[in-house]
């Protein structure tokens, strides 16, 4: 079976429909990425942390998730999480870091490359 609402990884789009599942603290957050272009770090970021949180790598078409559709995976991971929203924006300054390190590297590779 095919659900339209499955996609390869973490799908952006549904980003804006997690806001209204935590606290303040998540809320603004989400306000913080919705309000940024796809290609910014902090997005990237954003996305990254929900593949890793959702397990979005080793889904595939066959699995109950995929059957059920990215969005409501979404929301259930982000329901059954029991840390506090703090904990959630200090995870998420934690993976943006790794993605602006890496956004680093391969500016310099690319800059090496060109010489």
């Amino acid at each position: 079976m095919y659900n339209s609402d499955t996609e390869l990884l973490f799908p952006s789009r549904i980003i804006p429909t997690l806001r209204d599942l935590r606290g303040q603290a998540w809320q603004e957050l989400i306000d913080q990425v919705t309000s940024l272009p796809e290609n910014h770090p902090g997005y990237m970021a954003f996305v990254l942390m929900m593949v890793r949180m959702g397990g979005c790598v080793p889904c595939n078409a066959d699995s109950f998730r995929a059957m059920r559709g990215c969005t409501q995976c979404a929301r259930q991971t982000i329901r059954r999480l029991h840390n506090p929203d703090a904990d959630l924006v200090a995870q998420y300054g934690q993976v943006q870091k790794e993605v602006t390190a890496y956004l680093a590297t391969v500016e310099s590779r690319e800059a090496k490359e060109k010489l």
